[in-house]
């Protein structure tokens, strides 16, 4: 059975990217052929991870998604300032699932001024 997950670092501080909110949304095309539904929101705990799978089981369907990371508003929390408006504010990262059978793993890796990703395991 398939599921996603998700993990963050602060690579500005080598730590783990506690108490980041994120926002997990299925694309869902309508008669104009856009929108999206929020799926889930929730806070990533003390290792920058989620207490749970995001998707799994039955929630778990081929799609595209979106991750949104408010990793502005968690810098800001960290005292770490920044112009307005900030240069990385809301992360969005946009992906496929198209094996409902296996772990799609989607980290996010961020600094005030950079981030990456890649499919982990």
């Amino acid at each position: 059975m398939g599921r996603l997950t998700t993990h963050v670092l602060n690579t500005a501080e080598g730590v783990p990217g506690a108490g980041i909110t994120l926002e997990l949304y299925l694309e869902s095309p309508d008669e104009a052929g856009a929108g999206r539904q929020l799926i889930k929101t929730v806070v990533t705990n003390d290792d920058g991870r989620c207490d749970s799978p995001l998707l799994e089981g039955e929630a778990f369907q081929k799609g595209t998604y979106e991750l949104h990371f408010l990793a502005g508003d968690y810098f800001e929390a960290r005292g770490v300032s920044s112009a307005a408006p900030r240069f990385l504010d809301r992360v969005v990262l946009r992906f496929g699932l198209a094996d409902p059978d296996q772990h799609y793993h989607v980290p996010l890796l961020v600094s005030p001024y950079s981030y990456s990703t890649y499919r982990g395991s």
